[in-house]
Order: C-alpha cells, then sequence, then structure tokens
C-alpha cells in the first residue's frame, strides 16, 4: 500500500465506527441476508451517471463485508474505461496484471492479478489495460470463466463497474452476476434518468437503490442526538 492518505469518503476504512459508516454496515445485513436466502455472492455496483459515487460505494462495501467477520471479499474493478479504485485506495504503482490484462492472456490465472490491500482485508482486481473494443472483452468466454473461478474462492465479489448512461458494460456483465445495486446521487439525479437506467438492466435483479450524499438524513441524525450513539464524527456525507 501506499503511504498517501486514503480518500476521506472511504468511511468504512478511514473512520468504521461513524454514523456514516454505519450506513454500510446496514447495507452489509442486507446483502448477507441476500446470501443466505437467494445465494447472492457475486453482485454489480453501478450507477445511473458519473460522480454518483459507485466506485466510493463499492470500497465501503468491500470494507464493511470484512469488518469482523471471516468473509473472503474480491472487489474487482471492472470499470475499465475510467478506473479509479488505485487512487481511492492509494495504493502505488504495482508490477501485476489488470482485469482487462488476463482477459487478454488465456495464460494468466486470476491470482496473478489479485493484490492483497493490506491492511485491509479485502482483495482487488484492478482494472488493467487493452488494446482491444471493451465492448469485446466484455462479452469474453474467458471473462466468464474468470468471474467462475473468483465465484469459487471469495464469500463475496463486488464488480465496480462504468455507470449505465453512458455504455452498456454492465448490462453485458448481467449474465455472470447476481444481480446489481444501482448508487443514485440523491437531489442530483433525476428520475428520467433513474428510469431510464432500470429500463436499461430490465431482465437484470436489481437489489437495492444506494442514496448517496442524502444529506438531510444526516442531520436529523444529528438533531436528535443519534451521534451520542458513535465514537467518530466526521464530515463526510454519503448515506445508503
Amino acid at each position: 500500500m501506499s503511504s498517501k492518505k486514503l480518500d476521506r469518503r472511504l468511511v468504512s476504512l478511514t473512520a468504521p465506527t461513524s454514523l456514516e459508516a454505519e450506513q454500510y454496515q446496514a447495507l452489509r445485513l442486507k446483502l448477507e441476508s441476500l446470501q443466505h436466502s437467494r445465494g447472492v455472492r457475486m453482485l454489480a455496483i453501478t450507477s445511473p451517471g458519473v460522480k454518483d459515487g459507485k466506485s466510493v460505494t463499492a470500497i465501503n462495501l468491500a470494507a464493511a463485508l470484512t469488518q469482523g467477520s471471516d468473509a473472503r471479499v474480491l472487489l474487482i474493478e471492472a470499470d475499465l474505461r475510467r478506473p479509479a479504485v488505485a487512487r481511492y485506495l492509494a495504493i502505488g504503482k504495482k508490477q501485476v496484471p489488470g482485469l482487462a490484462d488476463i482477459v487478454d492472456n488465456p495464460n494468466r490465472p486470476l491470482r496473478d492479478a489479485i493484490i492483497d490491500a493490506k491492511p485491509h482485508r479485502f482483495d482487488v482486481v484492478l482494472a488493467g489495460s487493452t488494446v482491444a473494443p471493451i465492448h469485446e472483452l466484455l462479452r469474453s468466454p474467458r471473462l466468464g470463466t474468470l468471474l467462475q473461478e473468483a465465484r469459487a474462492q471469495y464469500d463475496y465479489v463486488l464488480l465496480d463497474t462504468p455507470p449505465l448512461g453512458p455504455v452498456s458494460d454492465c448490462a453485458l456483465l448481467a449474465r455472470w452476476i447476481d444481480g446489481v445495486l444501482l448508487v443514485v446521487a440523491a437531489h442530483r439525479t433525476s428520475r428520467k434518468l433513474l428510469e431510464g437506467s432500470l429500463n436499461l438492466l430490465d431482465g437484470t435483479s436489481v437489489l437495492g437503490i444506494v442514496f448517496n450524499g442524502d444529506v438531510r438524513r444526516f442531520l436529523r441524525y444529528r438533531r436528535h442526538s443519534y451521534r451520542d450513539y458513535f465514537s467518530q464524527a466526521i464530515g463526510a456525507r454519503s448515506t445508503v
């Protein structure tokens, strides 16, 4: 891991006992219930548009799933167009292939791309690079094989995918996943854009909608002194 500081919005890592981090613990409970009842283990995290907070949500959820647990969690950066996970986690440059590299090269197993993100308890596969068209890579049976390998090795596999509006990447991944979490920017994402995104996911199980940045909810909590239940107070405003 790099010595740089983590992005402060990664509350599950930087302030795990805060009110904000507790929202991801609530989401974790729902996913654990879905795993027990429906076998949900591999899910995509996406959003209707850019800057809705999907990558931050994916990282926070990966961290939440491992806290006080023996759960094996793998975060796969499937946003091959605008990767950001390495920057958020302050992962320095490593001579490790990414997802695109091992899809392109059938001689490379999944383990070649896995980064142990210590001190954090989840593993990471970064996006990597490719000269092939992205849609061809996402349609590749090789990708399906790698994802099934990940499913066999981990209790939860989270895929950080591109937004639904500009590209069809998440829809192409639908055949291999158990469901989708849709991250929506509270008070910003329009109803029309949300409806269009849900239509694009027609036939794919939408496990839930995550409202990111719902400031009014936190103001209500603090006004009623719920903050006394939490040992860390921060200014982040991510809400699920």
